[in-house]
């Protein structure tokens, strides 16, 4: 095995028997959120998959785990990188349940800027989302951007900003 790393045991939690781990309702969770703030119904997102509603809503309650490939595809539909359905998690979670080398990498990756769960789910913030997105122009909605970003505090002198965006 010349080139590749040595396999690391992952150490998981007991949990009860037929409870859903909490890395497969993280990730629910997260399909919900972007299924949500896109306004697309649960139907709807299965017609894309080739899946039912009741199917999605396992996915989205962690009863059902996502394999790999549907992982990807639901990544293409929803229009999100993979990594996104595992933002956000819980630094307890993650190093209780990620094995040895993911508890050595949480303490080195670096911080992402998050939003505070109660205002992803806020249903002001789910409309200006999608009113957001509903613009069909480019340049109109990189203005309206601009507006709202020039609306809020100027961040602290020592603070970096994302000019990506």
């Amino acid at each position: 095995m010349v080139g590749m790393v040595q396999d690391e045991a992952i150490e998981r939690p007991e949990r009860p028997e037929g409870r859903p781990s909490p890395i497969d309702m993280h990730v629910g969770a997260r399909i919900r959120l972007r299924r949500t703030l896109l306004g697309m119904s649960q139907e709807r997102l299965g017609e894309s998959l080739g899946l039912t509603f009741q199917q999605i809503q396992k996915y989205e309650r962690g009863v059902n785990r996502v394999g790999a490939s549907r992982l990807f595809d639901l990544s293409r539909v929803l229009d999100v990188p993979i990594s996104f359905f595992f933002d956000d998690m819980p630094e307890p979670l993650a190093r209780e349940y990620g094995g040895a080398a993911v508890r050595r990498a949480v303490g080195f990756a670096e911080p992402q800027d998050s939003f505070d769960d109660d205002a992803l789910h806020r249903r002001e913030t789910l409309e200006l989302v999608r009113a957001y997105y509903r613009i069909q122009d480019p340049s109109v909605r990189k203005r309206v951007f601009d507006l709202i970003k020039s609306l809020t505090p100027a961040p602290d002198a020592g603070m970096a900003t994302d000019k990506t965006l």
